[in-house]
C-alpha cells in the first residue's frame, strides 16, 4: 500500500501553501461494543479522540482503557434520525421527549461516562434539525463545561448554531472518513481534510473502528510528517478561540 502512495497530495498541497501547516483532529465514533475496538487505533500512538456510545456492555470499560492511554473521550449521544428503520440505540433522545426527559437522558449518559470532555451526536438527522429539541441537550453540555461537535448528519442540522448561541465551545465536522469502507477512499477523504487544514488552519474528521480506517490513518500520519500539518486532539483544537467553521454535510443519518 505504501508504494501506491509514494507521491502524496498532502506534500504537494503543503509545498504550495503559504504558510504551510494546519491542525487536523480525528474522532473515532461508535466505541463501546468491545474494549478491543480502540486497540488498533491506540497502537498508532497518535493523538486521536474517541467517542463512546452510552449504555453498552463495554462503554465504561472502553472509556477507562482509553483514558489510561491519555486520549480524549467524548459521549457519542444517540439522537433520533429521519430514517425510522434505524435504531439509534440505548440512551437516545427522541422528538417525542419533553425537555425534562431530554435533560435527564443526557445527564445520565454523562454520569456513566466520567472521563468525557465533550459530546457529539450519533445519528440524529431529525433531532438536530429541531432547535427546540436540541437546546435542552446542549444546555446540559454547557452546564458541565464540555464542548460539542455537530456530527452534521444532515444539512438541516441546527445543533452547531444553537450551541454557538449558548456560548458553547462548538464545531461542525468537516469530513466523514469512511462512508466507503475502502482504504483508498478513506485516504482521499483524509487528503480533503488536509486541504481544509492547509487553507483554513484546522479541520475535523470523523471515522469508525474499521480496519480500513486505522490503516488509512496510519498511512496518512506518515505522509504528513515534515509537511507542517499536525494531528491534534479535539480538546486541544477547540481550546483555540479562533477556530474557524468550515463544516459541510455529507450524510443524512
Amino acid at each position: 500500500m505504501a508504494g501506491a502512495w509514494a507521491w502524496s497530495p498532502v506534500r504537494a498541497l503543503s509545498a504550495q501553501a503559504r504558510p504551510a501547516g494546519g491542525q487536523i483532529a480525528l474522532i473515532i465514533d461508535d466505541i463501546g461494543f468491545a474494549v478491543s475496538q480502540a486497540d488498533r487505533f491506540l497502537d498508532l500512538h497518535l493523538p486521536l479522540s474517541f467517542s463512546i456510545l452510552p449504555q453498552l456492555p463495554h462503554s465504561l470499560a472502553s472509556a477507562r482503557a482509553i483514558h489510561r492511554r491519555g486520549h480524549d473521550i467524548m459521549l457519542h449521544q444517540p439522537m433520533e434520525p429521519y430514517d425510522t428503520r434505524l435504531d439509534p440505540g440505548p440512551g437516545a433522545v427522541y422528538m417525542r421527549d419533553d425537555d425534562r426527559r431530554i435533560r435527564q437522558v443526557v445527564e445520565a449518559n454523562l454520569e456513566a461516562l466520567p472521563y468525557a470532555v465533550g459530546v457529539n451526536n450519533h445519528m440524529g438527522s431529525r433531532f438536530t434539525a429541531s432547535r427546540p429539541k436540541i437546546a435542552p441537550a446542549l444546555e446540559v453540555i454547557r452546564s458541565r463545561r464540555l464542548f460539542f461537535v455537530d456530527s452534521l448528519t444532515s444539512p438541516r442540522s441546527q445543533a452547531f448554531s444553537a450551541a454557538r448561541s449558548l456560548a458553547l465551545r462548538a464545531r461542525r465536522r468537516d469530513q466523514f472518513l469512511d462512508t466507503r469502507r475502502e482504504e483508498t477512499a478513506i485516504l482521499t477523504r483524509l487528503y480533503h481534510l488536509a486541504h481544509t487544514a492547509i487553507t483554513g488552519g484546522q479541520a475535523i474528521g470523523i471515522g469508525h473502528p474499521y480496519p480500513e480506517t486505522v490503516r488509512a490513518i496510519g498511512t496518512f500520519a506518515r505522509e504528513i510528517e515534515g509537511t507542517g500539518l499536525q494531528l491534534v486532539s479535539i480538546s486541544r483544537m477547540l481550546a483555540d478561540p479562533g477556530f474557524p467553521d468550515t463544516g459541510l454535510a455529507t450524510s443524512t443519518t
